[in-house]
């Protein structure tokens, strides 16, 4: 059977057993449309059925939340968490707490983490979790026994050498917090490596805050530098005004660049100046507003979008470098033509499969550099195994020593993915170089292993 007739046949499989789950779907076969050369050059890899394998997760928990209101009435949400697969260490992935939350939904995010675990080079395994509970407009008090009840189950599936989950959307330090206290509470341990993004203060790392935002950053400076670029001067876009916009914006400034806009899931703001990253801070971190309040406060320097895409904003300026930083397929096929239509160089995702399949052909037939998320946004989750670390050692890092190794990371994230590409007969080709050398660290200590 040739390797193109085996990855079809297993994507088929998979579809029939996981329907309706498109997103996961989407992730399995951005994944399988770079293996084919891989399974060619490793036969034993099919004989061991590994790509079924990776397709299927070791477990999947689904629980039920019941929580108490601010008014006594008992509400109800539903936790998930999926264990995907631990072939390199113990499980890790964030919690993301939202609406839009499914089972199909962790399962692609938790698939997508098995290769971006991966491919840090570090010995941690990939899985994800969260519910469809949403913390917008509850006070502290619901929020906290939201997350005393989910750590009620969940506490029994996770642990430092067993599954280590994390903040994502919705799941910040104040979430991680009463999630740890209710764990700590329940087993009698201070057990500070079963979470990451905790406070500094109580067993947190430095730059966990600022990690995806950097790290994608730094992965877009490698790839600019295959072209002779840097960020000094360019025009850059980034959507999504939360954590990982923030600090990517930040070191964009820092590095010289210039961010034209930004947004939040009410529209778009459009600053030719450059974002007023102080200014953004207050509004969207201290203040919670909509970011109309930006371009209403900077008077008019900036100018509000309502309900319309960042990219749009390509329509109006030339743009070097942009940075989806949102949510899932947020950046279709007509904004990919216009970003390119308006000097386009590179795109790196600070999000998890910001990008819809249509895009990403765009920009990989226009020759744009195309970092895609398990490479690019990799920082946040190497950095929580920094922090698992410094907790296994009881030890605290300074700010510059622990960013400096963010960077080191990131740059042997590139320097993997794209000699993996050259390897495979596909170079410059960041999606390719990525599924390829993520999946195949995966697929050898499966093998190594044995049938488990």
């Amino acid at each position: 059977m040739s390797p193109k007739t085996t990855i079809d046949d297993v994507y088929a499989q998979t579809l029939a057993r996981n329907p309706g789950e498109a997103e996961f779907h989407q992730a399995v076969h951005e994944v399988f449309g770079s293996l084919d050369r891989v399974l060619a050059k490793h036969p034993e890899y099919v004989q061991a059925s590994i790509l079924e394998r990776v397709c299927e997760p070791e477990r999947q928990i689904i629980f039920r939340v019941p929580w108490v209101d601010d008014t006594g009435r008992v509400r109800i949400n539903r936790g998930f968490r999926v264990q995907f697969n631990s072939a390199l260490g113990p499980y890790k992935g964030g919690l993301r707490f939202h609406p839009s939350v499914l089972l199909g939904t962790v399962k692609f995010l938790g698939f997508e983490q098995v290769f971006k675990n991966a491919l840090t080079g570090m010995p941690i395994g990939g899985g994800k979790g969260g519910s469809d509970f949403d913390p917008k407009g509850k006070s502290d008090g619901e929020i906290m026994r939201f997350c005393q009840s989910f750590m009620t189950e969940a506490y029994r599936h996770v642990g430092e050498y067993t599954d280590v989950p994390a903040g994502d959307i919705g799941v910040g330090a104040r979430e991680i917090g009463y999630l740890f206290g209710q764990y700590k509470r329940i087993t009698n341990r201070y057990e500070s490596g079963v979470l990451t993004g905790k406070g500094v203060t109580w067993g947190g790392s430095l730059v966990r805050t600022e990690a995806t935002g950097y790290g994608a950053v730094f992965f877009t400076q490698h790839m600019l530098a295959t072209r002779g670029r840097s960020f000094d001067g360019a025009r850059v876009l980034v959507s999504g005004s939360g954590n990982v916009a923030i600090y990517a914006i930040e070191k964009v400034h820092e590095l010289g660049g210039v961010v034209v806009g930004a947004s939040d899931s009410s529209g778009s703001i459009h600053d030719p100046d450059g974002i007023d990253l102080e200014l953004l801070r207050d509004v969207k971190e201290r203040r919670r507003e909509r970011i109309e309040a930006y371009a209403t406060e900077r008077g008019g320097r900036a100018r509000f979008l309502p309900g319309a895409s960042v990219w749009q904003i390509a329509g109006d300026e030339r743009v070097d470098v942009a940075l989806p930083c949102a949510t899932q397929n947020e950046l279709d096929e007509a904004d990919a033509a216009r970003l390119v239509a308006n000097g386009l160089v590179a795109v790196a995702e600070g999000a998890n499969m910001p990008t819809t399949p249509g895009a990403v052909r765009v920009f990989r037939e226009a020759g744009v550099l195309f970092g895609p998320g398990k490479a690019a946004n990799a920082g946040g989750v190497a950095t929580s195994a920094l922090e698992m670390q410094q907790n296994a050692s009881r030890d605290s890092w300074t700010f510059e020593h622990t960013e400096e190794r963010l960077s080191e990371i990131m740059a042997g994230i590139h320097e993997r993915t794209a000699e993996t590409a050259d390897e495979y007969g596909a170079p410059g080709d960041y999606v390719v170089g990525a599924n390829i050398a993520g999946f195949i660290r995966v697929a050898d200590a499966m093998l190594a292993l044995g049938v488990i």
